[in-house]
């Protein structure tokens, strides 16, 4: 019937994930990495102070910790 890779592919979907590591796994899945100068840019744009820090991490959809832990690092 079923070869053994696709039986054993149904077994390990069958089981069901808790929401917690589903949400998890989704978070990790889709998780952006920001390179160096991505974070140099958007700490450049603030010190232009065009717009508010509260503006530019919704620009970027960062939280403001996130932020101020480029702010530090840079």
């Amino acid at each position: 019937m079923f070869k053994r890779k696709t039986l054993l592919l149904i077994m390990a979907t069958s089981k069901k994930k808790t929401p917690e590591k589903f949400v998890k796994d989704i978070r990790n899945n889709t998780r952006r990495i920001f390179t160096a100068e991505q974070k140099i840019l958007i700490v450049m744009e603030a010190l232009r102070a065009e717009i508010s820090v509260s503006e530019l991490c919704q620009k970027y959809s960062i939280s403001q910790s996130q932020f101020c832990e480029y702010v530090t690092s840079s």
